[in-house]
């Protein structure tokens, strides 16, 4: 895997919680704490943003389309 280095600004408090938990080997590194920090992030927003596209859909016209599908697949299958 490729990784980049990145200068970044960090409230002071925040830093010592994360040395605290490398001290206490939660984590290798600084680095692997905001690593994951990050990839935990961008995961819980991928979901949100998931949910709220879904939440858009018309449950309705959705179910028809679904029942439509099945409805054609059943017509096709050979009678066994």
């Amino acid at each position: 895997m490729k990784y980049a280095k990145v200068a970044i600004s960090i409230e002071e408090s925040v830093l010592k919680k994360i040395d605290r938990l490398v001290k206490a080997k939660t984590f290798e590194s600084r680095s692997q704490a905001f690593q994951k920090a990050a990839e935990h992030t961008l995961e819980r927003v991928e979901r949100s943003r998931l949910a709220k596209e879904c939440a858009k859909l018309d449950k309705r016209s959705e179910r028809e389309l679904a029942d439509e599908g099945l409805a054609r697949d059943l017509e096709e299958w050979p009678d066994y």
